[in-house]
């Protein structure tokens, strides 16, 4: 890794619509630099870097399944941590070795939090409030344990208001403002993309002019192009020692 900074991106769908804006998926199959490729393509022949930005998707739907929330992060690298892969993906001892950077994120059936029972469990797959802040807590314990690496983490993916119901939509954004205010720490190794602010303006859902449709939450191209600079920005930040002076959402303050 002499001379480069080697950047991954964990994700699955709507990470794959911001990575792209509003460039065409056929152009980008083809071959062609575009969205935040081209912008890190562009800004390291401008500024003489070596910043070797890559994603992919994690987990895989084969053989762990298409799950990315806290649970999984947590079981994956946590529960299941070691120098061997955990159903073909791999731990945090294995991806820090080739990765200065290493971004995550969750779908957006994250934000479905339904009413905890008053039992939390941090082996459970449900999604409550103090079930996730057990498992953040956890992950944020793991992932101090790699110093040498820096790590991002987008803020939950909203839902449109017809794919959730109030009360679950009220317990995300507690949820993530508590990831905002109290999770995140200045100082360490752990850093913040908040995605979810730039979806919802604040609000409880994704609003509708920035969703594909009202029934459909993937983010719209439009909105994609709009917050793709903002994600590269952020990664800028946290490469180059602004994570915790720079803006949380990539704007300018």
């Amino acid at each position: 890794m002499s001379g480069s900074t080697n950047i991954l991106f964990l994700h699955h769908s709507t990470g794959k619509v911001i990575l792209l804006g509003n460039t065409s998926r056929i152009i980008y199959k083809l071959g062609f630099k575009g969205g935040i490729d081209k912008l890190f393509a562009d800004s390291n022949k401008k500024n003489g870097t070596n910043y070797r930005f890559s994603s992919q998707y994690f987990p895989k739907q084969e053989i762990y399944g298409w799950k990315n929330y806290p649970f999984d992060y947590y079981n994956i690298w946590v529960r299941n941590a070691g120098d061997r892969p955990f159903q073909d993906e791999p731990t945090l001892e294995i991806l820090t070795k080739t990765y200065n950077v290493i971004i995550f994120k969750h779908c957006f059936p994250v934000s479905n939090i339904v009413e905890g029972k008053g039992a939390p469990d941090i082996d459970s797959e449900e999604k409550t409030l103090e079930n996730y802040k057990l498992q953040y807590g956890a992950l944020k314990e793991k992932l101090k344990q790699f110093p040498e690496t820096k790590f991002i983490v987008w803020t939950g993916a909203a839902l449109v208001k017809n794919e959730t119901s109030e009360g679950n939509a009220i317990r995300a954004r507690e949820f993530f403002n508590w990831v905002v205010n109290e999770w995140d720490e200045q100082g360490d190794n752990i850093y913040l993309w908040d995605f979810r602010k730039l979806e919802t303006e604040g609000g409880l859902y994704l609003p509708d002019k920035f969703a594909n449709s009202a029934n459909d939450s993937h983010p719209a191209k439009s909105f994609a192009a709009s917050v793709m600079p903002l994600f590269y920005q952020r990664i800028i930040d946290v490469i180059e020692n602004r994570g915790d002076s720079g803006s949380i959402t990539g704007e300018n303050d």
